[in-house]
């Protein structure tokens, strides 16, 4: 996974609430392994009819996706956060994640920011009325900032030092490699081997 420490860039407004796993990623794209290649599917029934905000050429690229409060609710599913990573999103900004939703984000890379229903109404008026206005999303100072504004956010200490290690479980592990070499050296040689 790759370190995260400042995501900057356009957003991109999606102005709702309760925005369910389903979709965000349907259910008939979980059937791959991999965890690349669901960006083309991210909110594919919402988009099929045409003009769906993500598809208006104004928001095209944008890094950064500001939504309504319990994004990622509903089933859990690891594809959710990759395709709007594949999307091409690296943070999104809500009043409130589902908690899997939240998780599976830190876990695969994707910051997710918690700010007060307030100061997300500021960023989606300022997404939809200027589309290149920039936006900073800053882990290390904990920080959302832009021209003008500059909004302070919290975060768990343990997602924050995965995201900006560049952990995911097995980075975590890693870290360790020493110490389970010099276990696996120590080890009775009757007991099973990892190999």
């Amino acid at each position: 996974m790759e370190p995260v420490s400042r995501v900057s860039g356009r957003m991109a407004p999606l102005d709702r609430a309760d925005v369910d796993t389903d979709q965000i990623i349907p259910k008939q794209f979980l059937k791959r392994i991999e965890r690349t290649g669901y960006g083309p599917f991210l909110f594919f029934d919402w988009r099929a009819p045409g003009d769906f905000v993500l598809d208006r050429p104004e928001h095209a690229g944008a890094a950064v996706l500001v939504t309504g409060a319990n994004f990622g609710c509903g089933s859990s599913r690891e594809h959710a956060p990759w395709a709007l990573r594949d999307f091409g999103f690296k943070a999104i900004i809500s009043p409130s994640f589902a908690d899997i939703f939240l998780a599976n984000c830190y876990k695969t890379g994707l910051l997710a920011v918690t700010l007060p229903e307030r100061q997300v109404r500021h960023l989606i008026d300022l997404a939809s009325e200027d589309p290149s206005a920039q936006v900073t999303v800053d882990l290390e100072k904990q920080e959302v900032r832009g021209e003008g504004f500059a909004y302070r956010f919290e975060i768990d200490a343990f997602a924050r030092e995965c995201l900006l290690g560049g952990l995911d479980e097995i980075g975590l592990v890693e870290r360790h490699k020493s110490a389970i070499a010099a276990y696996e050296a120590g080890r009775a040689t009757w007991l099973p081997a990892v190999k």
